[in-house]
């Protein structure tokens, strides 16, 4: 059974950085995608950033492209968001999600059969 299970979550002002880590078990990490996702209060779930099983492609939501890394250590099993210069519209629940293959294909949350339970990010101005 796969688990993810997120850390690194925390309250942080406007401009600052936090880095999320996500830790998979359960499968061959090194055999799957992964990708972030976020949902504010109020809003529906959005795709944040995926990776391929490699980590040679990336992939990133506008909004976040140029302030957020994706990256991910096969040797640790996990997965990384750093996510510089924050902004108070980043505030939302992080989730770590698994995807079934070995690269991400666009279709959102619909392409990961696994979630973690998720971690509070709090962007002040």
């Amino acid at each position: 059974q796969v688990q993810l299970a997120e850390s690194g979550g925390g309250l942080v002002q406007a401009g600052g950085s936090l880095r999320l880590s996500c830790a998979d078990s359960g499968r061959t990490f090194s055999n799957y995608a992964m990708g972030w996702f976020r949902q504010a209060p109020g809003k529906e779930r959005e795709f944040v950033a995926a990776i391929n099983w490699s980590g040679g492609r990336t992939y990133y939501a506008d909004s976040v492209k140029g302030r957020f890394t994706i990256s991910r250590g096969n040797a640790k099993n996990t997965v990384y968001l750093q996510m510089n210069s924050l902004k108070p519209e980043d505030t939302a629940v992080y989730y770590c999600a698994g995807h079934g293959g070995l690269d991400y294909t666009g279709l959102g949350p619909a392409d990961f059969g696994s979630w973690g339970q998720g971690t509070q990010v709090t962007v002040s101005s």
